[in-house]
């Protein structure tokens, strides 16, 4: 019973943390936000002639953001590799049960 309330408690003082957060984000859409600042600005006005791309996503993707893609991309690849070797089944194991 003491870690149900113990619980429930935690629970409602992490819900008022994240809403107290929530509450300072600026609206959505609002022109001054921090999201709509200059450097999304300069990648739709120069991207296409700094990067030599054929569209703005593809300039953005793999010039401007090539780094960040990269590590996203190796940590997608490393996940996968783990999953893999983890729900692989041992054939040593196998042949160990069957005798």
């Amino acid at each position: 019973m003491f870690r149900r309330i113990l619980g429930v408690i935690l629970s409602l003082i992490i819900i008022a943390i994240l809403l107290l957060g929530v509450k300072d984000l600026p609206r959505y859409g609002e022109e001054n936000s921090p999201v709509n600042n200059e450097v999304s600005r300069r990648y739709i006005d120069k991207g296409m002639e700094e990067t030599g791309a054929k569209n703005i996503v593809a300039g953005v993707i793999l010039d401007y953001r090539a780094f960040d893609t990269f590590v996203e991309a190796s940590v997608l690849f490393t996940s996968i590799i783990i999953i893999i070797s983890v729900m692989k089944k041992d054939s040593k194991v196998e042949s160990d049960e069957n005798e």
